[in-house]
């Protein structure tokens, strides 16, 4: 199962640890967001990371609407006057879809689409706060709730 990762917190004072482990994730700025698999590799990075990003599981219909809303293409990579053949090519996006619920690929290793996703603030606001844990009361952490944060941010 892939799990969603959204920043939540902004750029500032942040230590370059964090930061380090931010752009590996493709997470620079504030309401980025990008699908990695649930492997024990990055459920250890979102723990180091866990006051700056929120993260859940995602469903077929959350990733389906990232990719259709707010995917971005890539550039076509010239090669010598041919484009460069990508070993990951997909029919559609529901088979692309399928392929990252069942962690067969990574999203960041496809070659259509950026391996991150710009969202805006959601509409209607955040209803906890955006500064404590979720266990807490707030929006940080494992969030069970932030795949209806992100339907308001799309």
């Amino acid at each position: 199962m892939a799990l969603l990762v959204v920043r939540m917190r902004g750029t500032v004072n942040v230590p370059y640890w964090a930061l380090t482990t931010l752009k590996n994730l493709y997470l620079n700025k504030r309401f980025s967001a990008t699908l990695v698999p649930e492997s024990t590799n990055y459920l250890g990075m979102l723990r180091k990371i866990n006051q700056w990003v929120a993260w859940s599981k995602a469903d077929t219909d959350i990733i389906k609407t990232l990719i259709e809303k707010r995917g971005k293409k890539k550039g076509s990579i010239l090669e010598s006057g041919e484009e460069k053949k990508s070993k990951h090519e997909y029919k559609g996006i529901d088979e692309l879809v399928s392929v990252i619920v069942n962690d067969k690929i990574k999203f960041s290793e496809q070659n259509n689409f950026k391996p991150w996703f710009t969202l805006n603030p959601p509409k209607g606001g955040f209803k906890k706060s955006t500064k404590k844990q979720f266990s807490d009361g707030g929006i940080l952490g494992n969030n069970k709730e932030l795949l209806e944060i992100v339907k308001r941010m799309v």
